[in-house]
């Protein structure tokens, strides 16, 4: 069978975090800005940030980023293998867009001899329909322990024919070894791959490194296409857990007086989907602070306990670290609290998992502020949602419609008998269907909207939604938010930073002999 060759692009990394991602996105954009059709895609991605695709299927987030910057709808093809922790030793496979079981490491690497038709299929779709496809791989390009099983890195470039960038962090320290060493572990034929090599993440001026450029280029006869500056002017939404880490040891054990509402995000051992929370971290009324310690609780307007993978043993963490007493605490103290998927089922009074859907444990306690259960059943729901918020509301915002997210959970949420709480949602359609009446409503409000709840992933990117939420802290703490308009809008901001991430990796990138070597030229 014979199939239409897109031109490719590979970035290949020395090490998890050196930027492929975003160099990925730049690339993206840049194709884009220049007249071509192009798609991303990443074999196979380990992350608990997903997102859902129109056709009702999940994807890693860093290829709907890479998406956007092409102007492009994502889809499963994209990423074709998700793999999303559920403990230290194990994670759900997603293939295609659905989920087809837990696996330890030992399981899924027998089972993934089967994936290797998928991910070929995938790839050759995307080929058949865009002009270019750019590529990712994950971690280090030369795991030796891990080469037999690759099917994201060098195995994917040969299956692809992809010329490949070897890109380096600079600011980790090790740049020399870490890119000739790369170069030196690789095989012959995956050697002649690499095309060139990117030096990312430099601080300072880059005409400084010219005599590391041909120290780099002398050793290893390959040129160096690009010394980008590390930058802090773009934002770019990112997965990886070591970016969150580094959002959690950034000001949140310290207390900044602001006029800016702070909202703060409890870091959850299994955190999913805090890319949720992007937004309010750039509107300019908002201080966003992520924490793990029990006396951040109080210092916040405003606590949201974010999407998790295993809502049961984040459960138990924040009863053992003190967490869970602290915010019980907070809400007895007039506190608001916000809890997403998982963060909301934490809400709620039992956690029952009782086929070990999620976790080995079948039964926790929750927080106790919403009288609700939740039970995790065997089935994922994946959907794209427009909704509406309901009336009442506690943010006296009429019926704001329409309002865009998605839902991606395990777990089913009833109320008990003695319930007296409100929905906060109504689903008006599921993945472009209309929903029916009895199966609309989402969310729960009780205590005059101190405690509120959904599952509605991306619920704070409708700007008309978070605006409505920040007046409503706003009211609460007397802070005067009248210097911000409430004219920020998220998603022209977005593509605002694609376009200054092309702009900035055009700057110290030879572009054009990259796109030569790719054929474009």
């Amino acid at each position: 069978m014979t199939h239409r060759r897109a031109k490719t692009l590979m970035f290949l990394g020395t090490g998890s975090d050196v930027g492929k991602s975003v160099l990925a996105a730049a690339f993206c954009r840049i194709l884009k800005q220049d007249g071509y059709h192009v798609a991303p895609f990443k074999a196979q991605n380990m992350a608990l940030n997903s997102f859902i695709t129109p056709e009702g299927g999940e994807m890693g987030r860093a290829q709907v980023v890479q998406a956007e910057a092409a102007g492009i709808p994502p889809h499963v093809d994209m990423n074709p293998i998700l793999l999303k922790p559920t403990s230290s030793m194990g994670s759900q496979v997603i293939v295609l867009g659905k989920a087809v079981g837990n696996f330890s490491a030992k399981e899924y690497y027998a089972y993934k001899k089967q994936l290797v038709t998928v991910v070929r299929d995938a790839f050759h779709r995307l080929a058949a329909r865009y002009d270019v496809v750019v590529l990712e791989g994950a971690g280090s390009a030369v795991e030796l322990n891990l080469k037999e099983h690759d099917l994201v890195n060098l195995a994917m470039a040969r299956m692809a024919q992809a010329p490949c960038l070897l890109v380096g962090d600079i600011d980790r320290g090790g740049i020399f070894a870490s890119l000739l060493g790369s170069l030196m572990l690789m095989d012959r034929e995956d050697q002649d791959r690499i095309a060139g090599f990117i030096v990312n993440k430099f601080r300072g001026d880059p005409d400084l490194f010219q005599p590391g450029v041909r120290i780099l280029e002398e050793r290893s006869g390959r040129p160096v296409l690009g010394v980008v500056p590390y930058f802090q002017h773009i934002s770019i939404a990112e997965e990886d857990s070591v970016a969150l880490a580094k959002r959690v040891s950034q000001g949140a054990d310290e207390h900044v007086s602001t006029d800016l509402l702070e909202i703060g995000v409890v870091r959850l051992p299994f955190v999913s989907n805090y890319t949720d929370f992007q937004c309010l971290e750039q509107d300019p009324r908002v201080r966003l602070v992520y924490f793990d310690k029990p006396a951040a609780v109080f210092r916040c307007d405003a606590v949201i306990v974010p999407g998790s993978k295993n809502t049961i043993e984040d459960m138990l963490a924040l009863e053992r670290s003190g967490l869970a007493d602290a915010l019980r605490a907070y809400h007895k103290a007039d506190g608001v609290l916000v809890g997403i998927c998982g963060g909301y089922q934490m809400l709620g009074r039992r956690i029952l998992d009782p086929s070990g859907v999620e976790s080995g444990v079948r039964e926790a306690q929750g927080l106790g502020l919403l009288p609700m259960t939740t039970e995790m059943a065997s089935e994922k729901i994946t959907t794209q949602v427009t909704a509406r918020l309901e009336n009442p509301n506690p943010l006296n915002a009429g019926d704001l419609y329409p309002l865009y997210g998605y839902e991606i959970h395990m777990g089913r949420s009833r109320f008990d008998g003695d319930a007296n709480v409100l929905p906060l949602f109504y689903i008006v359609q599921r993945n472009g269907r209309d929903v029916p009446k009895d199966e609309a409503s989402d969310g729960a409000w009780a205590d005059g909207g101190r405690v509120w709840g959904t599952y509605i992933h991306g619920i704070f990117d409708n700007d008309a939604f978070r605006t409505r939420f920040l007046a409503f802290l706003a009211a609460r703490t007397g802070k005067d938010l009248g210097v911000h308009d409430g004219s920020f809008a998220f998603s022209r901001w977005k593509e605002q930073q694609y376009d200054l991430l092309a702009d900035h990796v055009r700057r110290h990138c030879d572009v054009e002999r990259i796109l030569r070597l790719m054929g474009l030229r």
